[in-house]
């Protein structure tokens, strides 16, 4: 591992309430990540999934190591992640902890699927992915967890889940794409072009 040594500014403490306001700025697509095995399953609603290389095909997540998910995937060794579609709010709320359901009984009402490597995957998810950990990276409050896709599922939904100033909003490209296209056409005609 590479690692540059530099000295970081620490005079100026940033707030965490600064810095969760101004990350809310930041649109997210919604997942749940899953972890466990059997009747031991749990799962949690994220926003920091990201693609970290295609080759490999590899994921990262970021999740507070005091989740009831990171000592599941620690000890498994595995976990899914499920990017969640327009219609699947509810999914996105429980698995967030409201309503208060914990561990196996957030997959009441949802139809899921096991994957090789033993975690529940979301059946009807735009994506679902089986990934096998290939490291974490313990940071702060949070584990930084690198992970080798090992299978895909992929529906042919198309309208996401994302997160953005606290709620929940559903994006669609046909949708979204028509709507700017009207935005934008007038205009266009305006200046000429």
């Amino acid at each position: 591992m590479n690692v540059v040594p530099r000295d970081l500014m620490t005079e100026i403490p940033v707030s965490s309430v600064d810095f969760r306001g101004a990350m809310r700025h930041l649109t997210g697509g919604v997942s749940v990540i899953t972890a466990g095995r059997g009747k031991d399953i749990t799962g949690m609603t994220v926003t920091s999934v990201t693609s970290l290389s295609v080759e490999p095909p590899t994921l990262l997540v970021s999740i507070n190591r005091d989740a009831s998910s990171f000592p599941l995937i620690k000890r498994h060794g595995a976990f899914g992640v499920n990017i969640l579609n327009a219609d699947q709010l509810d999914i996105a709320e429980r698995f967030s902890g409201k309503g208060g359901l914990k561990g196996a009984d957030r997959f009441a009402g949802a139809k899921w699927v096991t994957a090789v490597s033993g975690v529940p995957l979301l059946f009807d998810a735009l994506s679902a992915f089986d990934c096998e950990v290939e490291e974490i990276v313990e940071r702060h409050s949070h584990g930084i967890v690198i992970g080798r896709v090992r299978d895909i599922r992929s529906s042919a939904r198309t309208a996401a889940l994302a997160y953005w100033h606290g709620q929940y909003l559903a994006v669609d490209q046909d949708e979204d794409a028509a709507r700017l296209a009207d935005l934008s056409l007038p205009a266009r005609g305006r200046r000429g072009i």
